[in-house]
């Protein structure tokens, strides 16, 4: 947006892209999800426990994101943040690097599903990756990173859909300026997108190369830092 000098009224296609993306994540995950749905409702304790730690998960970043949504808003407007938070987000990809080999369980504790939310709380801020955090939180929690990548994405439904929701008053007022063309092209690319993305992570993180997404947030974060000084 400040590249190209774009700027939307209100919140509406943010509220699009939120909806494609949680859209991309039911369809990447749909056997897990129904195989959570189904054991929920034959009684499986293992399903309900994924739930207990789904919900673990979730509240973190829920208390952040309604006790500090001001700050956290506001924290939008520096590009400088976001290309510090790009290279931090760098760093915490780089980090797993040495903790894939001892990855092995299945599912974190219900401690490690509150850590992960910890670190999905943190990418409520600009350039703080939110799957490459929870991903890597997973990871050094000795989580086997493809099932780290299904419990991340399984944990994005939920704040999504919560930061869509408590968006959608604001987005009303937006619709009429924005357009439902415009509005319904944001919304494929986003979901085309979304699911190329997520199924392309799953595979470097089956190949153990997930840290190679650290040299690009950090040219992309120096890059952020540079525009903003200079422009």
């Amino acid at each position: 947006g400040a590249v190209l000098g774009l700027q939307t009224p209100g919140v509406v296609v943010e509220v699009a892209v939120h909806l494609a993306t949680l859209l991309a994540v039911i369809v990447v995950y749909r056997s897990s999800l129904l195989a959570i749905v189904s054991g929920c409702l034959s009684g499986d304790r293992a399903a309900w426990r994924m739930v207990g730690l789904l919900v673990l998960g979730t509240i973190p970043a829920a208390v952040a994101g309604l006790t500090l949504k001001d700050a956290v808003e506001r924290s939008f407007d520096s590009l400088v943040l976001v290309g510090v938070n790009l290279l931090v987000t760098g760093a915490i990809l780089w980090s797993t690097a040495r903790v894939r080999d001892r990855a092995h369980a299945d599912r974190p504790s219900g401690l490690g599903a509150a850590t992960i939310g910890v670190a999905q709380a943190l990418a409520l801020l600009p350039g703080i990756s939110r799957s490459g955090t929870t991903v890597a939180a997973a990871m050094w929690l000795r989580i086997e990173p493809v099932r780290a990548a299904e419990f991340s994405f399984l944990l994005a439904i939920p704040a999504i859909l919560g930061a869509a929701v408590l968006q959608v008053p604001e987005a009303a007022d937006g619709i009429a300026a924005v357009g439902m063309g415009q509005l319904a092209v944001s919304f494929a690319a986003a979901l085309v997108a979304g699911v190329g993305a997520i199924r392309f992570l799953v595979h470097l993180l089956h190949r153990g190369t997930f840290h190679r997404f650290a040299p690009y947030c950090w040219v992309v974060g120096s890059a952020t830092i540079l525009w903003a000084v200079l422009a």
